[in-house]
């Protein structure tokens, strides 16, 4: 993966999310937080007001989660990834422990 490419958030079924429309991540790009074995959407807001650009499809900033197997340099090289309930209301789906 190039430097200048990021991996989208192809879903988000957090429907709390201020960035969250129609399933579709609105915030410019994500921060995949956590702790080690868990993956946790770091950008999630969990308040009534609407966030984010009506024509902004969210991309993967930053992965905190040096343990995932898509992670390389603290970026994510999975082909997207998807933010769903797990261990939280908002974690990143596509992580997997090394």
């Amino acid at each position: 993966m190039a430097t200048t490419e990021f991996v989208p958030v192809s879903d988000c079924s957090v429907g709390q999310c201020s960035y969250n429309h129609d399933h579709e991540c609105t915030a410019h790009a994500i921060t995949v937080a956590g702790s080690s074995g868990h993956a946790h959407c770091g950008t999630f807001i969990p308040l009534g007001k609407e966030g984010g650009l009506p024509t902004v499809h969210a991309e993967v900033g930053a992965c905190q989660r040096a343990e995932c197997v898509h992670n390389s340099h603290l970026m994510c090289t999975a082909h997207d990834v998807k933010i769903g309930a797990g261990a939280d209301e908002a974690d990143c789906l596509t992580y997997q422990a090394a």
